[in-house]
């Protein structure tokens, strides 16, 4: 049996707590929030003001970070001193630089694992993707497009102030919404060799940080990618990531994987299994990569996702933000070299 606590009992943190008790190898032993107005969310655990109380008192196996981005380092270092596992919700950190902290810790202590919360790499429809285009089968990868086309209240941000300052969020959109799509395409189009990004604000919320981006960038195998993201649309659309192959396209759309091809037009291949409430864009991802992970501790195993595999998507949303600030193309190599 795995002991396990949760710090942040934020919106994230339900999908957390559900999967922990829906496992009966794990228990849930302790949570920690510094607003006591949920010392009664989680009734079955122990409730901590302090969290750093909570890793002295107990005895844990795995601790569920689900914090604001720049709480993300100091939480893991004080789990990874103590020698616990640690399941960090996205993204990796606020900045490049406290990422690459974060992957020194993984260096530092390679007994103790950390996993990165970027679960869309588990979705069905993604997993089936991946298999389809790396087969060969449709030739080489000339393009991959990610659309991320949804909606926040301004109260979305006034209600955590974090989540619309740079500083403490590093970034907006990118960072809080586009980040799995952007994991996914690097995933599938390999090292990028160059980027090209424009971040603004079209919302009048009077944000630090960005609500629209656009990307245009290049791998080094010479494939496209197109990234449009945005939180001023009037509903959470869809989020669609396609692939375009020298005699197929796959797209991904409402959950479901589709291949298009002049002999078969549009074929059905792979559907995600939905949660069944609001956030539908969670899907089974999380479950399935909490449970895993669980897995990767008892069995010792390393095939999990790992801080280092979640950087990128740190880089290139910095990239991202500094090609349009300075309003030029990004060369990444350069980039990850200086960093």
């Amino acid at each position: 049996m795995l002991n396990v606590a949760l710090i942040g009992l934020g919106d994230v943190s339900k999908i957390h707590v559900s999967t922990i008790r829906n496992n009966p190898d794990v228990s849930l032993v302790a949570v920690s929030d510094i607003n006591e107005k949920m010392k009664t969310a989680v009734p079955e655990a122990k409730f901590y003001n302090d969290y750093t109380e909570m890793l002295d008192n107990e005895r844990l196996d795995c601790v569920h970070i689900c914090l604001p981005h720049h709480l993300h380092y100091e939480a893991t270092k004080k789990c990874m001193d103590k020698g616990i596992h640690v399941y960090l919700e996205k993204p990796l950190a606020h900045t490049v630089d406290e990422g690459q902290a974060i992957v020194a810790l993984e260096e530092k202590y390679p007994n103790t694992k950390i996993c990165i919360s970027l679960q869309n790499r588990l979705n069905d429809t993604f997993c089936a993707l991946k298999d389809e285009v790396q087969s060969g089968q449709y030739g080489k990868i000339l393009g991959v497009r990610g659309l991320v086309t949804w909606f926040r209240p301004e109260s979305y941000y006034t209600s955590k102030l974090w989540r619309g300052k740079q500083e403490l969020a590093g970034g907006g959109v990118l960072i809080n919404q586009a980040i799995h799509t952007l994991d996914l395409m690097q995933v599938l189009g390999g090292d990028v060799k160059e980027i090209k990004g424009s971040v603004s604000n079209l919302h009048n919320y009077n944000l630090d940080v960005e609500d629209t981006a656009v990307a245009n960038i290049t791998f080094t195998n010479k494939a496209k990618g197109l990234l449009f993201a945005t939180t001023t649309n009037a509903v959470d659309s869809s989020v669609e990531l396609q692939v375009v192959c020298e005699s197929a396209e796959f797209t991904i759309r409402n959950e479901v994987l589709y291949k298009t091809t002049p002999q078969e037009g549009e074929v059905q291949l792979a559907a995600d299994v939905k949660l069944g409430d609001d956030k539908f864009y969670y899907g089974e991802g999380h479950s399935k990569l909490i449970n895993h992970f669980y897995k990767c501790i008892v069995e010792n195993r390393s095939d999990y996702i790992h801080a280092q595999d979640a950087l990128m998507s740190l880089i290139l949303i910095d990239s991202i933000i500094k090609s349009s600030a300075e309003n030029k193309q990004i060369n990444m190599q350069e980039m990850i070299i200086n960093k």
